[in-house]
């Protein structure tokens, strides 16, 4: 299973505990290759540098400009076409007659509840940061006062963690609607690969990607910010949600049906296909029109299909051309009549955990993180 490879990528030797935020990488203007290792390397270093050498990070802003909008619902027995239009325009949808049942996600979010009511300290006790990105997270103030800021764990859909697991805590129903939903994840990977035409890597080795199930509170505030494929967000009542789209921010209409789930596509899923599908970056969150009760409080849990850490990402659509240059592609038998011109390549290959860690802790959302890549 894809969840069982989480554990082990998650386990890299720093020389320091990753406890707090290092300094935010600078951000490149040049779209040079050069220029993005460079970049990378620096960030590979600061990331080295003790906890106590920390500025502080930037503070997101939202468009007040935001769009409304209905996804598309789309079914996994539909046609390809339905599939490809929603994903090459708009980078998410809403998908139904899936296997996940509603009583699954109630019993999961009732735990997760049961998680945010721990005291803090029980909560960075039993769900420790020691395998970055898992964890318990929180964007404490100077008082340490986390009652009006974002919290999120992060953890693989196995929930495996030994302290909680002596804790008496019962993560059995969040255990369970990981697997279902890492499951439906695959599904649509697999079908988006084959819709939009490129390659997936996890198909018969699933192993090549990881999952991870985000928890947030939900108080207006994305939270962190992290790469992946796809993004599964069980909707289990009407809730208008914010994202953020290629096209800037975007609220996500709350009459769609029940149960439903929104599927969003990430950065990764944008580079494999070489720029055809669009992306979101970050999990939707409750928008602020429809979380206007300061007292309020929406659990929301979202399985996001990503990458181990060592991995590399690059486009993986077949026929690429070489270094940016158009050519020409023959068949075995090199016949004209099938000559066919090979397609721009439009991102450079990168490193996937310095681009994580980069845009893990930067959380600089209306800054597309891909554009130093481009070719």
């Amino acid at each position: 299973m894809a969840s069982s490879a989480q554990q082990h990528h998650h386990h890299l030797p720093t020389p320091y505990a990753i406890t707090a935020a290092p300094p935010p990488t600078p951000s490149a203007q040049s779209n040079h290759s050069s220029d993005a290792a460079t970049s990378d390397a620096l960030s590979h270093l600061l990331r080295r540098l003790p906890p106590t050498l920390s500025l502080s990070l930037p503070t997101r802003h939202r468009s007040s400009a935001a769009t409304t909008t209905t996804p598309p619902i789309i079914c996994l027995s539909d046609p390809t076409p339905s599939l490809h239009s929603a994903s090459t325009q708009l980078g998410f949808f809403q998908l139904t007659r899936h296997p996940i049942s509603a009583h699954l996600h109630l019993a999961a979010e009732s735990v997760a509840f049961s998680l945010f009511s721990l005291p803090h300290h029980q909560k960075q006790l039993l769900f420790p940061t020691d395998c970055w990105p898992l964890g318990y997270d929180s964007a404490e103030n100077d008082d340490d006062d986390v009652s009006a800021a974002g919290e999120s764990f992060c953890l693989d859909p196995s929930c495996s963690t030994e302290s909680a697991d002596g804790s008496g805590l019962d993560l059995g129903s969040l255990r369970e609607l990981g697997r279902e939903m890492e499951k439906l994840g695959l599904v649509v990977m697999e079908k988006l690969a084959l819709a939009i035409g490129f390659d997936n890597p996890a198909r018969g080795n699933p192993s090549r990607v990881c999952s991870q199930m985000w928890i947030s509170d939900g108080k207006n505030n994305p939270g962190r910010i992290y790469p992946y494929v796809v993004g599964l967000h069980y909707q289990a009542r009407f809730q208008k949600y914010s994202l953020l789209s290629d096209s800037g921010w975007v609220n996500v209409s709350g009459q769609v049906e029940v149960d439903s789930v929104l599927v969003t596509l990430g950065d990764v899923a944008q580079v494999w296909s070489n720029g055809k599908l669009k992306k979101v970056r970050g999990r939707p969150m409750p928008s602020v029109e429809a979380n206007n009760n300061s007292n309020s409080n929406c659990i929301t849990i979202s399985l996001l299909i990503t990458l181990p850490l060592e991995s590399t990402v690059a486009p993986l659509v077949p026929g690429l051309a070489i270094n940016g240059t158009e050519e020409e592609q023959e068949d075995k038998e090199g016949s004209d009549s099938t000559k066919k011109p090979l397609e721009k390549r439009l991102f450079n290959s990168f490193s996937f955990e310095d681009y994580a860690w980069r845009v893990y802790h930067e959380r600089i959302l209306l800054k597309d993180p891909l554009v130093r890549y481009r070719v």
